[in-house]
């Protein structure tokens, strides 16, 4: 037996997240799981959504990311590399690659999930706020 409980979460009752800063991205999410918001631990999720014009700037952060494509297509840039994500799709964003998706011109969806605690554990390092943090290893 576990510590901790099952839990279920309906995408649906969980409130959107934006940047407060649109130069991050225009996109929105919902955290599934996330210790502060569920009672759960090492592991964060959610499910991220994009619209036709909406951005997701380039960033790296140290935790490695998953993200598994639910619905419609776009770009994902990872390290200088364009990589489809599609549903059905997953892909592996490694330890500080940098990655991100410019804009989209149809609807976007994926999961994605962290191996961490909770989600503002996660550091995010934009490349626009520091061009050089691109070009170092932290």
């Amino acid at each position: 037996m576990t510590a901790e409980a099952t839990i279920r979460i309906d995408a649906q009752d969980c409130v959107p997240a934006r940047w407060d800063d649109p130069a991050r991205g225009t996109l929105s999410w919902r955290t599934l799981i996330s210790g502060g918001v569920t009672p759960t631990s090492g592991l964060v999720c959610g499910v991220a959504e994009m619209q036709p014009g909406q951005t997701f700037a380039q960033h790296r952060h140290a935790e490695p990311e998953v993200y598994f494509g639910l619905d419609g297509e776009g770009s994902v840039i990872i390290d200088g590399v364009a990589h489809q994500l599609a549903p059905g799709v997953a892909l592996y964003i490694p330890s500080m690659a940098e990655h991100g998706v410019p804009m989209v011109t149809q609807p976007l969806r994926w999961f994605y999930t962290f191996a961490r605690d909770s989600f503002d554990q996660i550091t995010y390092h934009f490349t626009h706020e520091d061009p050089e943090a691109g070009q170092r290893p932290e």
